[in-house]
């Protein structure tokens, strides 16, 4: 009886230890210059700031077209990137590609969209993205489950062939 109730309590501890799942720490992007959406003049430089510190960044720029247009190396500093716009960007729309991974290990993609006016005009004030997670992103939490499902399953069959072998 005294051997039931442990491993009931042992059991019981471990779904408890493994049921504490981390905090998520994936990061948003906050802002952006140039301002998803803006329309202004070139910009000699792409300034995404995120809600957390970000890691290994990625940007990628294209026109209309899907060109690539040349941008120098992405630099992080604590929840900002900095990417310089190597090129004259000539009138259209662009789409900024962003790729970084979050303090979590987890990577978080978006993407958006601003305008080069032909000629003057300035380059609108930092707004908010509308980033588009990756396909997938949030889904570990489902695999969580999953797995405590699984594993409370075999505890529970552990434990009936284990009181089987006690009484036999």
């Amino acid at each position: 009886m005294i051997a039931r109730v442990a491993a009931a309590a042992a059991a019981a501890g471990l779904v408890t230890a493994l049921g504490a799942a981390p905090a998520s720490a994936h990061t948003t992007l906050r802002s952006a210059t140039p301002a998803p959406n803006s329309t202004g003049a070139a910009p000699s430089k792409i300034v995404l700031t995120y809600a957390d510190p970000v890691m290994v960044p990625q940007i990628v720029l294209t026109d209309g077209a899907g060109t690539r247009h040349a941008a120098g190396k992405a630099e992080a500093v604590d929840n900002t990137v900095t990417v310089p716009v190597t090129e004259s960007l000539p009138g259209g729309r662009y789409t900024v590609g962003w790729r970084v991974v979050a303090s979590d290990g987890h990577p978080v993609t978006g993407t958006f969209r601003f305008t080069v006016q032909g000629a003057g005009g300035g380059v609108s004030a930092a707004g908010v993205a509308t980033p588009e997670p990756e396909d997938g992103s949030g889904g570990s939490f489902g695999w969580l489950w999953i797995g405590l499902g699984a594993l409370l399953v075999a505890l529970a069959g552990g434990g009936v062939v284990w009181a089987r072998r006690a009484r036999g």
